[in-house]
């Protein structure tokens, strides 16, 4: 990719949180992701490598924090997504 950032719906489709980047926008406008602890409710809000998201499962309670490592090209298969980030845990 030539640019350094990403639309974060396109990067969550990308990703695989959601199976539409519609559902993905829509997650993002209820309010319900931090970039770098920051609330956004943008669906066009820059995404850059390095950055750390946090948000719902959208299956269930838990919260989920990720590292990007990778910007995406296109919604591949599952092993493909799972390239764009790394899950961070509390135990380290």
């Amino acid at each position: 990719m030539s640019e350094d950032y990403q639309r974060l719906d396109q990067w969550l489709y990308y990703a695989r949180v959601a199976k539409t980047r519609p559902l993905c926008a829509a997650i993002v406008g209820k309010g319900r992701i931090r970039i770098n602890r920051q609330p956004t409710s943008k669906p066009h809000a820059k995404l850059h490598v390095g950055d750390i998201l946090t948000f719902p499962a959208v299956s269930g309670g838990e919260v989920r924090v990720w590292r990007v490592l990778d910007l995406g090209e296109r919604r591949g298969p599952a092993k493909e997504a799972a390239l764009l980030y790394e899950a961070i845990t509390e135990d380290g």
